[in-house]
């Protein structure tokens, strides 16, 4: 079997694959550090609820969370006209939706990690940079987010690695489009539907083998952090 002409065909399941979770985390990273910063700090009894609204992806299974997306991206749904609206174009089937369920599905991933590591800032830090008469924006920009590094690569490596391996929900709201919506897991299950199971072996290898150089990144770079820290 010939091993780079199956990489060469499967080139735009790969480029589409890391496509989505690149653009994925770029929006997490404006939608969900605000998430975290608020669950962090803030303290009410609301707290509780948007921490499990936001941990709700964790537990519910990708059909479930793929169906109602479906219902929501319908173009006749507010969202689904709007979008329509303004691109021309429906959520659905589109790779526009596989953006909008990954950063819902991936929420949880970008999220906890962030809120964990700004949950360890010393408070007595920010309360000195208060009595210096720094602002909250101050606050923000010079101590707390340089202080997060390694949350925020925790969080970026894990929501990038989480889509590219989701399956599910790409296929429920995306479907099976070549050059538009056809992913890594995607042509992994196509292949098997079609018995090409050396196919399917050679790039859910490729997979295996590129998740665990993602998670080990991830360990080696928080590793060395620690250390420099020391």
């Amino acid at each position: 079997m010939d091993y780079l002409n199956i990489l060469t065909a499967e080139m735009s399941a790969i480029t589409l694959t890391l496509k989505l979770s690149l653009v994925t985390c770029i929006f997490l990273f404006f939608i969900g550090t605000p998430i975290s910063l608020y669950l962090a700090f803030k303290k009410n009894k609301i707290i509780p609820i948007f921490e499990s609204l936001v941990t709700l992806p964790l537990v519910l299974p990708p059909t479930v969370i793929g169906f109602y997306l479906l219902v929501f991206f319908n173009p006749e749904s507010v969202l689904g006209k709007f979008f329509i609206t303004i691109t021309g174009e429906q959520l659905a089937f589109s790779f526009s939706g596989l953006v909008f369920a990954s950063i819902f599905y991936s929420l949880p991933f970008w999220v906890q990690p962030l809120q964990n590591s700004f949950e360890k800032i010393d408070k007595k830090i920010l309360e000195a940079g208060t009595n210096m008469g720094g602002s909250r924006v101050d606050l923000l920009l010079k101590i707390i987010l340089p202080s997060c590094k390694r949350g925020f690569l925790t969080a970026f490596i894990l929501s990038f690695a989480h889509t590219i391996g989701e399956f599910g929900i790409v296929l429920m709201v995306g479907g099976n489009i070549q050059n538009k919506t056809r992913v890594l897991s995607i042509s992994i299950y196509d292949h098997v539907e079609q018995l090409s199971y050396q196919h399917a072996h050679f790039l859910s290898i490729f997979l295996i083998f590129f998740s665990f150089f993602i998670l080990l990144l991830l360990y080696y770079l928080n590793k060395k952090n620690s250390i420099g820290l020391k």
